[in-house]
């Protein structure tokens, strides 16, 4: 890529203080000092394990020719030009911006936030608009699309570097929309500084990543955050069936904009009947019948239809596209089995997620059949959860399998202990513990018989279970049909 000039870089970012200031031509941008080329800029971003500030030299030893920093070295460089910034991390979202030419100012980008559906929400939006026959870009957990060509994803919300290339990526495309979820971890660690948002969704707001934000209140604070920094121009589109839903748009500039099942809203929906198949839907008085199950399923389409009819569809156009439409990867995906039993692969990795699949099974099933649950607990991740993700699983469920989930740098049966500590005596008559994930989705297949569920959580679209730092091939869906063949 061409190089430019640092003065306009600049532009973006509140200077507080310069060292050595002189017309400097920026071959490239990196907050990572192994990733500094010659003529880079050094942005040293005080992280949540790691100070970029203690990298400063190794990044002027690799080329780095300016450094973006909160405090200046005791001992600068002379040939080295220092930017004093209040808050770096926030500048290199901003100078991710400039770098790539400003890309969210030419799309309509939206936002789609909570702790359970950022992913089906932001698909779905981002399949409606291509069938409605724009050119859209997705970034989600699953993968990330420039209009239909695929790029892999490593995080939910990628760095501010990589992020910017990616919609810049789709400005060049030709896209004109682009839907992406924004973890709370993204908010907090400033990854989507600089960026113009034209809409913001929130789904709901339950336990999850304590590991990192330590409370529900931290994590809930980062969560409006989004909502607080959105323009007067955009839209602020919330869940007011969630006891969050309305605090989101407490501080917000945007339009406000409500879903419901249950209260009056500006987009209101009722659920008619519930198959495994799919569901009969009513939204703003209209029927439509979608190949969705579940009430959690019911609220992620209210997002995507109000948040489309917002954005200028008819509401007519858009029921019809919704209605012919399919559930993401790994999200209540449903598998038969020869044996007349249903598998259910979620990823489902929370103790209120798991509740909700549960609760659309049982919306289904109306006590014709058992519940069978295969399910574990992330390692190395928010620990509180466990004995609560256990707790949820047996409560609702006929028999239980606790087993390893991506146990990481954790011993998976020590996870299945911490599980273990959430349940009563009478609890753990209904549960097994297998620590081998395969075994464990084999003996729900001989426990199960016609008419029962099978629900495999945790894991979902993944195709890799993580042990010891090593991702090892594994997928859930493919283990099933394995068994399913056997079973002929």
């Amino acid at each position: 890529m061409e190089s430019k000039d640092l003065n306009e870089l600049l532009k973006a970012v509140e200077v507080l203080d310069v060292l050595n200031l002189k017309d400097q031509e920026i071959a490239g941008i990196h907050s990572d000092s192994r990733k500094i080329e010659k003529d880079f800029l050094f942005v040293a971003v005080k992280g949540t394990a790691v100070d970029g500030h203690t990298y400063i030299s190794k990044a002027i030893e690799q080329g780095a020719v300016a450094i973006v920093c909160e405090i200046f070295p005791e001992e600068p460089n002379n040939e080295c030009i220092y930017i004093k910034v209040k808050d770096s991390a926030d500048a290199l979202g901003r100078l991710a911006s400039a770098w790539n030419g400003y890309p969210s100012k030419d799309l309509v980008l939206i936002g789609v936030t909570g702790t359970n559906g950022k992913t089906t929400i932001a698909t779905l939006l981002y399949e409606v608009f291509r069938k409605l026959g724009h050119k859209a870009g997705l970034l989600s957990t699953v993968c990330n699309y420039v209009d239909d060509k695929p790029v892999p994803s490593t995080h939910t919300t990628p760095d501010p570097i990589e992020l910017n290339k990616l919609l810049a990526d789709m400005v060049t495309a030709g896209c004109e929309y682009a839907f992406m979820e924004v973890s709370s971890h993204a908010i907090d660690q400033k990854r989507i500084s600089g960026l113009i948002f034209d809409g913001g969704i929130f789904t709901n707001l339950t336990r999850d990543h304590l590991d990192y934000h330590k409370t529900v209140e931290a994590y809930l604070k980062a969560k409006k955050k989004f909502f607080d920094d959105l323009p007067a121009s955009a839209f602020a589109l919330t869940n007011i069936d969630d006891k969050s839903g309305l605090v989101m748009l407490q501080n917000t500039k945007a339009r406000k904009l409500t879903y419901s099942l249950h209260t009056l809203a500006d987009f209101k929906g009722k659920i008619l009947e519930s198959h495994f198949e799919g569901t009969e839907l009513e939204v703003n008085g209209k029927d439509v019948f979608v190949h969705f199950v579940g009430k959690f399923n019911a609220y992620n389409l209210l997002a995507v239809y109000g948040a489309s009819v917002t954005l200028g569809k008819e509401p007519e156009d858009v029921l019809i596209v919704l209605s012919t439409l399919h559930s993401v990867s790994g999200r209540f995906e449903t598998l038969s089995s020869p044996l007349g039993y249903t598998a259910i692969v979620d990823y489902a990795h929370t103790p209120d997620a798991l509740t909700n699949v549960l609760n659309s099974i049982h919306e289904v099933l109306n006590s014709r059949g058992r519940v069978i649950t295969v399910v574990g607990a992330g390692g190395n991740r928010d620990k509180g959860k466990r004995p609560l993700m256990a707790k949820e699983a047996v409560k609702l469920s006929d028999q239980v399998i606790l087993t390893s989930d991506n146990p990481r740098f954790e011993d998976p049966e020590e996870i299945i202990k911490d599980m273990v500590a959430g349940l009563n005596k009478e609890e753990l008559t209904r549960t097994l513990c297998i620590t081998d994930r395969t075994q464990a989705i084999k003996t729900a297949t001989l426990l199960a018989k016609r008419g029962d569920v099978i629900l495999v959580a945790g894991k979902g679209h993944e195709d890799y279970q993580e042990v010891q730092g090593i991702k090892h091939p594994f997928d859930d869906r493919e283990k099933l049909k394995e068994i399913f063949i056997t079973q002929q």
